[in-house]
């Protein structure tokens, strides 16, 4: 299990667009039609990474707790397939139904859109708001497998909440940990 921490996009810059393929409906789907007013998560994932599969029922919750305030969630697996079938299209298909994602999961073949957003690992969380400028990126919270430290999405629900009460996020955050995005040779 590798330890890859965020790269840390600036505060501030605009959500890269991309149109991709969502294995749950089969059907393309783009930034601009997925952006919401408040906010806009986007979530690189993937299936076999144990850091993915320690805050899943998280991503789950507080989407379904967030969706309903104007705030959307975008998934992104950009795994390289050919090494790693537990992350091809067909298997983000079976999870994203399994685990009941109340998004889409994109698939990144190309890789260009995680190249975009500079991610790094999985899970890596940006917060964009309503005008797609980055406002947090980083972890869920403080949570990792076999750290006894409970799943709460402190990190992500806080800057989530600020900005529904038109607050300032605060820009002291914490890089995600986990599996390094696997790269296409």
């Amino acid at each position: 299990m590798a330890n890859t921490p965020s790269n840390m996009l600036p505060l501030g810059t605009l959500a890269p667009s991309f149109t991709l393929p969502d294995t749950i409906s089969g059907k393309n789907m783009s930034l601009d039609e997925l952006k919401a007013d408040n906010a806009t998560v986007i979530m690189f994932l993937c299936n076999h990474c144990p850091f993915v599969k320690h805050v899943n029922p998280q991503l789950v919750a507080l989407a379904n707790d967030y969706l309903t305030k104007g705030i959307s969630f975008i998934a992104i697996s950009s795994n390289d397939i050919t090494k790693y079938p537990d992350d091809a299209p067909d298997k983000m298909k079976q999870v994203g139904k399994n685990m009941r994602y109340p998004f889409p999961y994109l698939y990144d073949e190309s890789q260009d859109v995680a190249r975009a957003y500079d991610a790094a690992c999985t899970p890596d969380l940006y917060i964009f708001d309503g005008e797609m400028k980055l406002v947090y990126r980083g972890q869920l919270d403080d949570s990792r497998p076999g750290n006894n430290i409970p799943v709460t999405g402190k990190d992500v629900r806080e800057a989530l909440d600020n900005i529904l009460n038109n607050r300032p996020v605060n820009p002291d955050q914490k890089p995600s940990l986990g599996c390094n995005i696997k790269w296409k040779e």
